[in-house]
């Protein structure tokens, strides 16, 4: 059963925890302002999967390292594509992972995914990391997705939830290896991005 996401305050959904409207209106600018900077050093790119076929939405990275697919595979690299080291992760990024974890250790990698009209992100585990004790941060700005998490093989029940701007998404223990992904967007549900689409924020340990 699909969750609406109604307002309320932090609720679980299949062991991710859910930080509705964790920013506001204002931390929400600032973000996007800051996140302008990291894609004037590493250009967003549409990136191909292992067999060749283009994802749908584009990709950058910000951190020591950012992830990357194409037609060698999936992994983490310490530069971007045109050769450019990955800039810095913002300050007020860096302040939301050490917030909603409580960790010294800051993350390695801040990978920046653009969801425009049609976009979606099949489900999928986050398990190219060395230490899956450490949580993954999501972070949603812009317009609504539809976000849905299952168990830690592929199959089975799932649930769903509309993610709308400033929410946040923290999947550790239990559901560090969810499968989850982006079923669809609701494009121009949000005035935050001045040509529509969605920003998500994945935050990650790497080493």
């Amino acid at each position: 059963m699909a969750k609406t996401g109604e307002g309320g305050g932090p609720f679980e959904l299949r062991g991710v925890r859910v930080l509705p409207g964790y920013l506001d209106a204002p931390a929400q600018a600032a973000l996007v302002e800051a996140l302008r900077g990291v894609a004037a050093t590493a250009p967003f790119v549409r990136p191909e999967t292992p067999r060749g076929r283009p994802m749908s939405v584009r990709m950058t990275a910000a951190g020591r390292y950012g992830w990357i697919t194409d037609r060698k595979g999936y992994r983490y690299e310490p530069r971007h594509p045109s050769g450019v080291d990955w800039p810095p992760i913002p300050g007020q990024v860096r302040a939301l992972w050490h917030d909603v974890t409580g960790l010294d250790r800051a993350p390695d990698c801040c990978l920046v995914n653009w969801y425009g009209e049609g976009a979606r992100m099949g489900l999928h585990q986050d398990r190219d990391e060395a230490d899956f004790t450490m949580p993954v941060v999501s972070v949603s700005l812009g317009d609504e997705a539809l976000f849905r998490v299952g168990g830690t093989e592929r199959g089975g029940r799932t649930g769903s939830v509309w993610l709308r701007s400033g929410d946040v998404a923290v999947l550790e223990g239990e559901s560090r290896l969810a499968y989850h992904g982006i079923d669809r967007i609701r494009f121009g549900s949000s005035t935050l991005l001045p040509q529509g689409g969605r920003i998500n924020l994945t935050l990650r340990v790497v080493d």
